[in-house]
């Protein structure tokens, strides 16, 4: 492997000044007032994250948590001009498929930490070793340690799914399985139909009902469970947008603020892991790990991702509108409210209890494997991680090579 393609070993070492200038601009935050009475009304209530902020400076361990990242194997590869970090952990089985987890937005491979054991080793835990996977988890461009961006473009998806292909090309991985969530959905649905040959099957978790700007579900017709999806989600276009409209048309101008202040980056993550999380959760850690949700929004602090996604997002967008726009200009035009459905390789859904996935609009011909849950949200391997693993599992199972083959 030349220079160009080599595979760097990679440790994360956040300088102590960097720390020390973290807990106190903490210290010194400057606190809006909220209106009395507003709760989660009008965006995260100031005595949450209050608390929230002093155990960030005085009860979270960052050191902690930075070493045990470091004790799995993370590396970092450059891949057309732009460095791409990711976990790479093998199976003790030598039979085990690889498995490429892509995270989505607001996230990094911190959110994938609690499945890494029992997909990678689930012999470890009473299960069956056939069922192993080796993992490779990177972190999109513009994300945790997948930054600086090297040049503008690396939003387009069709671009990121084209460098994790790469990469898994890189490591050996001639046949493999791909889990996609929220925009690593897209993504992952992306590899599968520009290079299906190595892709043995695509499992989706954070998919939704509609595109964000479309037009509203239309209810009729709906059963009363997709009825129920629809409506949640036709209430979040509605009233849960202002995060995307600022990142897919002014991010700059919101940088300034996620970059310079960590308690605004901390309310523009925290608000998603309440609005999207487990509808039974009453606060965000109620759903998720407390240290797991911090150790996330501090990797985002540390390497200023959440400036670089805000563009990701922005340049996605502007990708999806192109696209949207070739093909209303197309003869007959064409439908762009729905992402079409990834064809080639066999395909998996996991909806979760936050969801609002629709079987009758994204797998009308219910060709998929599909699967639905009553817990967990938008972000299962933290919520969920139990029927994540099952799921992943059960999809593939049928997929993985027979023996003598």
């Amino acid at each position: 492997m030349g220079e160009a393609t080599a595979i760097r070993p990679f440790r994360i070492d956040i300088p102590q000044a960097d720390l020390d200038d973290l807990l106190g601009r903490l210290a010194r935050t400057r606190w809006p007032d909220q209106p009395p009475g507003t709760g989660w009304t009008r965006g995260v209530p100031l005595g949450y994250l209050k608390e929230l902020a002093a155990y960030w400076a005085d009860g979270f361990d960052w050191r902690k948590q930075e070493a045990e990242l470091n004790e799995l194997p993370q590396f970092v590869t450059t891949i057309d001009g732009q460095d791409i970090h990711f976990l790479h952990v093998r199976s003790p089985e030598p039979s085990a498929l690889p498995l490429l987890v892509i995270h989505g937005w607001p996230s990094s491979p911190v959110e994938f930490l609690r499945v890494i054991e029992p997909l990678t080793d689930p012999a470890a835990s009473g299960g069956v070793p056939g069922n192993a996977f080796h993992l490779v988890i990177p972190s999109l461009p513009g994300y945790g340690f997948s930054t600086p961006v090297a040049e503008p473009g690396w939003g387009n998806l069709f671009r990121v799914a084209g460098a994790f292909g790469d990469l898994m090309g890189r490591l050996g991985y001639t046949r493999y399985g791909v889990q996609g969530t929220d925009v690593g959905a897209g993504v992952a649905g992306m590899l599968a139909m520009a290079d299906p040959g190595p892709v043995a099957g695509v499992h989706l978790t954070g998919t939704t009902a509609g595109m964000a700007f479309g037009p509203p579900i239309e209810l009729e017709r709906l059963s009363v469970a997709d009825r129920a999806r629809a409506e949640r989600f036709n209430a979040y276009q509605a009233d849960q947008l202002g995060y995307l409209h600022l990142q897919t048309t002014r991010p700059q101008t919101l940088a300034y603020a996620l970059n310079d202040s960590p308690a605004g980056q901390l309310a523009w993550i925290t608000e998603k892991f309440h609005d999207w999380t487990d509808p039974a959760a009453e606060l965000p850690d109620d759903a998720v790990d407390r240290d797991q949700l911090l150790c996330g929004v501090s990797v985002f602090w540390f390497t200023g991702a959440g400036a670089s996604s805000a563009h990701a997002t922005y340049e996605g967008m502007q990708a999806w509108r192109q696209m949207a726009a070739r093909q209303a200009a197309e003869p007959g035009g064409h439908d762009a409210q729905q992402p079409d459905a990834p064809t080639g390789p066999p395909t998996g859904v996991a909806v979760f209890a936050a969801d609002t996935t629709i079987r009758s609009l994204l797998d009308p011909g219910a060709s998929m494997h599909w699967s639905e849950f009553d817990r967990g949200g938008h972000f299962p391997a933290m919520e969920a991680p139990d029927l994540l693993v099952e799921d992943l599992r059960a999809f593939f199972r049928p997929l993985r090579p027979k023996e003598g083959s």
